[in-house]
Parts: C-alpha cells; sequence; structure tokens
C-alpha cells in the first residue's frame, strides 16, 4: 500500500531519473511552475495536492529549494523561489527594525 500523500514515507520515495529529486520533489517543484502566487486557492490546491497544511508545504519548500538537484532539474524556478524567499526575510527584519526590535547584529548581518 501507498504512503499516504504528505507523510514522511512518502517524502523519502526513491529518486526519479538522475536527477536526485523524488517523486513528491518534483511534483512540488511542477505545481510550484502552475501556481507562482501564494493565495488562498493555492492553499486549497497544497491540501488537495499533498495532503499538507500550507505552512508544512513551504517549510518543505524552502528545504527543497536549497538542494542542488532542484537547482539542477528547475534551475530558473529555484533561483526565482529562492529570491522571493531572500525578499520576504529582508521584508520581515526591516520590519522588525522599523518596530524598534533589535537588528543589525545577528549571524546574517554580515
Amino acid at each position: 500500500m501507498p504512503p499516504a500523500p504528505g507523510s514522511d514515507a512518502a517524502d523519502s520515495g526513491p529518486a526519479m531519473g538522475g536527477g536526485g529529486l523524488s517523486e513528491r520533489d518534483a511534483r512540488m517543484l511542477a505545481f510550484e511552475k502552475k501556481w507562482p502566487a501564494h493565495t488562498g486557492p493555492k492553499d486549497a490546491a497544497i491540501q488537495a495536492e499533498f495532503g499538507l497544511s500550507s505552512t508544512r508545504y513551504y517549510q518543505k519548500l524552502h528545504v527543497l529549494i536549497k538542494s542542488p538537484a532542484a537547482l539542477a532539474a528547475e534551475p530558473m524556478l529555484v533561483n526565482r523561489l529562492q529570491r522571493l524567499l531572500d525578499e520576504r526575510r529582508r521584508a520581515r527584519a526591516g520590519a522588525l527594525d522599523d518596530a524598534g526590535a533589535p537588528g543589525g547584529d545577528g549571524p546574517d548581518d554580515a
């Protein structure tokens, strides 16, 4: 019996082709190509397609886009997703700095 979508067993499936991506990883990249924006309907599609909450999906996606296999399989998509993630991190850091929270002293500030 195949593992349920979103389960840990489904995550560790065999790699597709020679690229080193699991079936789930390849599906996630294909899904991101179809749904470029994070919107309400996308959250429902994530649940239906992967059996994951949107929070868990994005945690897995962030790990995936750091992998060399994902970059090799979909370089333009992965670079775009990494750029968006970096922009969101910078915006959050700026919002914290603007709110009077300590900033500029963390390990990510070089």
